[in-house]
């Protein structure tokens, strides 16, 4: 008859026995079944929410804001594109929106350097979009605490409706039309505000022409 193992090393053999057991249940049989499942329920939201155009092309995403900008003739200088809705700040990283440095500013509201930089903002955007600064409202000068909000508020897409019409020609009601199209109502109808997809916004004014 085969003499016991002594107990200490029973019970390390049982230990591995069930880190082996767990290693494989939790460690490759539950990520497989979960991005199996994700990929046949939720295969959008599982690979990035990404947005294409109608050539098939992803233009971004739906869940991370983005600048639109235009390049001057000199190739260097970059600044906001008159033809196109602009999103609203951003401090997650050096160009904004940045997924791998998602952050705001960090800075409080007795910041003078904060308050200045909303005065000119306010400004700029006001003079940018030809309205008076009163007009011009905070998600337009604030960023997002993620950094990375893809929306803007309804207030801040009808400052900017005259001028992308100006811009591409169009009448106010044809961009008007376009921004109810993809302004989304409160989540379940009582959380959040509204918002103006801007991203999906200004696809289709390209596509627009």
């Amino acid at each position: 008859m085969a003499k016991p193992l002594p107990t200490p090393v029973r019970n390390h053999l049982t230990g591995l026995r069930l880190l082996l057991l767990f290693t494989v249940l939790c460690g490759l049989a539950y990520p497989l079944v979960i991005t199996g499942v994700s990929q046949v329920a939720f295969s959008t939201q599982a690979n990035g929410s990404l947005v294409k155009d109608s050539s098939g092309k992803v233009v971004g995403s739906s869940l991370i804001g983005q600048n639109f900008t235009v390049v001057g003739k000199d190739g260097k200088t970059v600044s906001p594109d008159p033809k196109l809705f602009q999103s609203r700040p951003s401090a997650a990283g050096a160009d904004g929106y940045d997924p791998a440095a998602s952050a705001g500013s960090n800075k409080g509201t007795d910041d003078a350097d904060l308050a200045t930089t909303y005065t000119q903002l306010k400004a700029a955007i006001a003079t940018f979009d030809g309205v008076s600064e009163s007009r011009v409202p905070a998600d337009a000068i604030t960023e997002s605490g993620s950094g990375l909000d893809p929306d803007i508020s309804p207030a801040y897409a009808a400052i900017q409706v005259d001028r992308v019409a100006r811009a591409r020609g169009l009448t106010d009601d044809q961009v008007r039309s376009l921004v109810r199209k993809y302004t989304q109502s409160r989540t379940l109808g009582f959380l959040g505000e509204p918002r103006v997809d801007v991203l999906r916004l200004n696809l289709a004014l390209t596509e627009l022409g």
